[in-house]
């Protein structure tokens, strides 16, 4: 077997370091039938940042000096076979990233004479270096209407009560750290923002940012190194250091906050400090722990405290992995708030003191493990579960992920359950 078949077997992704300090990953598959180019600039998460760096993509976007409007950009990408670029804004851990993707159909299957994969990545360079700029920054109106856009998101998150209550469970929480700063920023520094203090902090961070490129496809790894090391070859200086997230914190006493709105159906969350962190031993036993409890129609919460009790209109749980919180979210009528909150606690007893069935754990198992195989079938989650791997410290195949699933006990699910406080009680309900 070959040096490169043998690396291949074994991590499925290769990673290689561009000229100017850029990361490359590349996952050769013929299992796809397109290729998938995706960027993450990665930024420390920051209140007084954050709305800035949300606003980058919106604008980028728009166009370049090349394609300098939407129009010419849509165009351009129609005549490579319906190219399509997307960019998006995450939040993983303590850490905003945007993120540009350029996916393309891949040259063999259709009639191309020319470089298909060349011309794709002109365009996402184009997007990511040459934006369009008058008088020092960015275009102003391209800016001025993305602001309108990014503030109405914003402002738009109340609209979803659901969403709304578990952010603004995370935010309280999470008051004095920078978790708690929402991921598209606050409404008060997109208004103080103008084309040149923007077109400036863009040009900072393209510099400096730690970035990440992922390609996934039938692709040739060598070519495909030279042809990214051809295209993405502007200059960079040392890339800035990325804060460690803050995950142990130990809980003196929980935090109970309420918050009045039109609603005629109550939203309470509670928000737990886990003290466990994606690299830790006792990661796993936490994801079957949160299985258990309520991330299926077979978990605790769902069984006991909406269709036994027939308290809560919907409830579940979640994990925030990167940050080592876990969250349980439920719709509930105002006048069962005691009930609920009550109910639900005796869930998460129930764990620690080990009451645990041998059908909810291999429920939860099957669950879990079902969840890593599907996202073999997906070009964005395969480069999603590598990335996440790059932010924890812990990369892992899907066989890897799938044997520490199947090796959780009961007794270490217990073990991983002990060490999970109540840190905030969230109750979000009507004004009368």
């Amino acid at each position: 077997m070959s040096g490169f078949e043998s690396r291949l077997q074994m991590s499925k992704f290769l990673n290689y370091t561009l000229p100017n300090g850029v990361n490359l990953h590349i996952y050769p598959t013929d299992k796809f039938k397109t290729i998938v180019y995706s960027i993450f600039l990665h930024q420390n998460l920051k209140k007084d940042l954050a709305a800035k760096t949300a606003l980058l993509p919106f604008v980028l976007e728009r166009g370049s000096k090349k394609w300098p409007t939407t129009r010419e950009l849509v165009i351009t990408l129609e005549g490579l076979y319906g190219a399509d670029i997307i960019t998006e804004i995450l939040k993983r851990g303590e850490r905003q990233i945007v993120q540009f993707i350029l996916e393309i159909v891949n040259p063999v299957y259709v009639q191309e004479n020319g470089n298909l994969e060349k011309k794709g990545l002109e365009v996402l360079k184009e997007i990511l270096t040459n934006p369009v700029v008058e008088g020092g920054g960015f275009k102003e109106s391209y800016v001025n209407r993305e602001k309108e856009i990014l503030a109405n998101l914003v402002k738009g998150l109340i609209n979803d009560k659901v969403s709304y209550a578990v952010e603004r469970c995370i935010q309280e929480m999470c008051r004095e750290e920078d978790y708690g700063v929402y991921r598209l920023g606050r409404l008060e520094d997109i208004e103080h923002m103008d084309s040149k203090n923007l077109y400036s902090y863009y040009q900072d961070l393209l510099s400096t940012a730690p970035i990440d490129i992922f390609v996934l496809g039938k692709v040739d790894p060598e070519q495909t190194l030279a042809l990214m090391e051809e295209t993405f070859n502007f200059p960079k200086d040392k890339s800035f250091d990325m804060e460690p997230t803050l995950v142990y914190k130990e809980v003196k006493e929980p935090r109970y906050v309420e918050e009045r709105l039109d609603v005629n159906q109550g939203k309470l969350t509670l928000g737990y400090r886990t003290n466990i962190m994606v690299k830790d031993e006792d990661y796993y036993p936490l994801l079957i722990c949160n299985g258990i409890l309520g991330a299926f129609p077979h978990s605790k919460l769902f069984q006991n405290v909406r269709e036994k009790a027939s308290l809560a209109y919907y409830a579940s749980s979640r994990l925030e992995r990167d940050k080592g919180i876990m969250l349980i979210a439920s719709g509930i009528e105002m006048d069962n708030y005691e009930k609920a909150l009550e109910i639900i606690q005796k869930q998460v007893e129930s764990v620690k003191a080990g009451e645990i069935s041998s059908d909810e754990l291999e429920s939860t198992r099957v669950g879990f493990i079902n969840q890593v195989k599907v996202t073999e079938d997906s070009p964005y989650q395969i480069i999603g579960r590598y990335l996440g791997g790059i932010i924890s410290g812990r990369q892992e195949t899907q066989e890897e992920i799938i044997e520490q699933i199947n090796r959780v006990k009961v007794e270490d699910v217990v073990r991983a359950a002990e060490k999970i406080q109540l840190d905030t009680i969230y109750f979000l309900r009507n004004k009368e």
